[in-house]
């Protein structure tokens, strides 16, 4: 019996720190968010899109990307309001046929996100109105464009869905274009419009 219970001891203590060296299984590593470049005649600017925290809103550029509906359009607005400081759109602005159909809104204050400098979102007018015009904060708008009381009139501000993650210098670029003062589009958008407006062309989906 003792000689019985000793190698039953000396079998547990051989396969012991075998079971203590096994690894716990780890959780799957989650995809990284989507990135797009955007190549313009100023350069290119690179996007992280997030489609977890704005689905909707994401996927609706996503569409806009991978059927090429931007390739060739302009950066038609300009908003400077001091060095490194406002916004700048772009979009199939009149081209309707560019145009897909509009989308819910996913106000700031359901996705988390934030118009901090760099971040992309989407323009519209009523809610449920946005389409195909994106704008890019330079600074932080947060209180011109979050959700807010009064921002716009009904206090929804823009949907924010992508950030910038690499060339800051094109964006700036592109907000120093000058603008034609007495240029307009049908009434709106006067002394914001670019004389010679920066134009995308391609806007792709990064792999690898």
């Amino acid at each position: 019996m003792k000689t019985t219970r000793r190698a039953l001891l000396v079998a547990f203590a051989c396969v012991g720190p075998a079971w203590a060296q096994t690894p716990a299984p780890q959780p799957a590593a989650e995809p990284p968010l989507p990135r797009v470049a955007i190549v313009t005649t100023a350069g290119t600017l690179t996007v992280e899109v997030e489609v977890k925290r704005a689905p909707i809103t994401a996927a609706n550029f996503l569409r806009y990307i991978d059927q090429k509906r931007l390739d060739g359009v302009s950066f038609y607005r300009i908003v400077k309001v001091g060095p490194e400081f406002g916004f700048v759109q772009f979009g199939p602005h009149t081209d309707v046929k560019k145009m897909l159909p509009p989308i819910k809104h996913e106000p700031t204050t359901q996705t988390g996100l934030s118009h901090t400098d760099g971040t992309l979102s989407v323009a519209r007018l009523g809610i449920g109105t946005a389409r195909g015009e994106f704008t890019i904060s330079v600074g932080d708008q947060r209180r011109a464009l979050d959700a807010a009381p009064g921002v716009p009139a009904d206090g929804q501000g823009y949907a924010a869905f992508a950030r910038i993650v690499d060339g800051r210098d094109v964006l700036l670029k592109i907000l120093d274009t000058p603008v034609d003062p007495a240029k307009a589009s049908n009434g709106a958008f006067k002394g914001e419009m670019p004389a010679a407006p920066v134009r995308i062309l391609t806007a792709r989906r990064v792999t690898g």
